[in-house]
């Protein structure tokens, strides 16, 4: 017999609701996602969605008037939560007040591992290639998701570069620039292969290793 599917927080997670029909719904959500995120858009069927979450497929439609809906749901809401996660992280940022440029080494380092441990995790790459793959058939969820995420997460890196900048800390004339050369010092390597290597974990010692590289590379510009 083939196995529900476990909830992933950022992926399949759903805010706690009462009532049957709300449970309803959350196991909808659950088992579409990782119907998507197994089969892509075009091998999911709304048919295999109610058999997965052992409704209906009345309760589905009365739910979601179609798949597009459902889909569209799932990938919003997804991004969404991806959202508040790099907000919560923001917070962390300022929290660290670092003070030395020894401190900043550190703080940015810690920050390179914790950004590598979320965006590589499996089920974000899958949905990552999931969204990709239909970009072309929903463009603006596409550039939806982009600017809650990816987008997001360069936002925030920036203002706190900004602040270091504020402090003496760094030299950066262009925030927003020099986020995303960390972001993409920090994340290029190790994400590519992992979006075409779907069976390959990096491990944590590497992360340390691509982190520390990263950093080393992005103060030698910038301190």
């Amino acid at each position: 017999m083939e196995q529900k599917s476990t909830p992933v927080r950022g992926v399949t997670e759903v805010q706690p609701e009462g009532g049957r029909s709300a449970r309803k719904r959350r196991a909808i959500i659950e088992e579409a996602t990782a119907l998507f995120l197994r089969n892509g858009y075009q091998g999911t069927s709304m048919d295999e969605v109610a058999a997965r979450a052992a409704v209906s497929k009345q309760t589905v439609y009365k739910n979601f008037a179609d798949k597009e809906q459902l889909f569209t749901e799932i990938i919003r809401g997804v991004a969404d939560r991806s959202e508040d996660v790099l907000d919560e992280l923001g917070v962390v940022l300022r929290a660290a007040d670092a003070k030395t440029g020894d401190d900043l080494e550190r703080v940015l380092t810690e920050l390179a591992v914790r950004y590598l441990s979320a965006v590589l995790q499996p089920q974000v790459l899958r949905l990552r290639r999931l969204v990709i793959a239909e970009a072309d058939r929903f463009p603006e969820l596409a550039r939806y998701y982009y600017e809650k995420a990816p987008v997001r997460a360069v936002q925030i890196l920036a203002a706190e570069l900004q602040a270091y900048a504020e402090r003496g800390l760094l030299q950066v004339a262009d925030p927003p620039l020099a986020a995303n050369t960390f972001a993409y010092l920090v994340l290029a390597i190790p994400q590519d292969r992992a979006l075409f290597h779907p069976g390959e974990e990096p491990r944590a010692e590497e992360y340390e290793r691509i982190a520390k590289e990263a950093v080393r590379v992005f103060l030698a510009a910038h301190r």
